[in-house]
């Protein structure tokens, strides 16, 4: 049994980071094509990146290790925090595209796309932290875990995204 379990280890920890690659890859790849530019990518990635580091961290603090079952929990948060960030930058972006000055955007992508990102991240992450109360050990975990990236990807996506389009974009 040890050895099955050494065994599975290294396999999930060899797959963990190629997944990851993919996810990124892909969500650098679409975002490109969506946006033809790098710099409005980056404003998108970079939190998501944070955010998975985060999670990475948290699973760490929390001594949940790296499982089979346990590695499509930070891909699924990265998949759920790009669309908080699109939402935002697509939202920021048709604003500034009308004429708008970045804050002016970021103010209009708060009072339309926000506060639908902000509902939508309260109930998913309201909904699976519910699961923390479960006697199944994995459950629990799953709970805290995909309740802290669902928050942590909103506030990600409504803070650290636009922060970085005045850094990046300098409009």
């Amino acid at each position: 049994v040890a050895a099955r379990d050494r065994r599975e280890r290294q396999v999930v920890e060899a797959a963990q980071f190629p997944i990851l690659l993919y996810v990124f890859g892909a969500i650098i790849g679409l975002c490109l094509l969506t946006f033809r530019s790098l710099r409005a990518t980056l404003s998108i990635v970079l939190p998501l990146g944070l955010v998975s580091l985060l999670g990475y961290a948290l699973m760490a603090e929390m001594g949940i290790g790296l499982k089979v079952s346990t590695l499509p929990v930070v891909a699924f948060g990265v998949g759920i925090g790009v669309d908080y960030g699109i939402y935002i930058f697509a939202r920021m972006r048709e604003a500034m595209n009308q004429g708008k000055t970045l804050s002016e955007s970021y103010f209009i992508a708060l009072k339309t796309t926000g506060i639908a990102i902000f509902y939508t991240a309260l109930t998913l992450a309201v909904g699976v932290a519910m699961w923390i109360f479960s006697d199944l050990k994995f459950q629990a975990d799953m709970g805290v875990m995909l309740t802290f990236m669902f928050v942590v990807n909103m506030v990600a996506a409504i803070v650290f995204l636009p922060a970085l389009c005045r850094w990046l974009l300098r409009p």
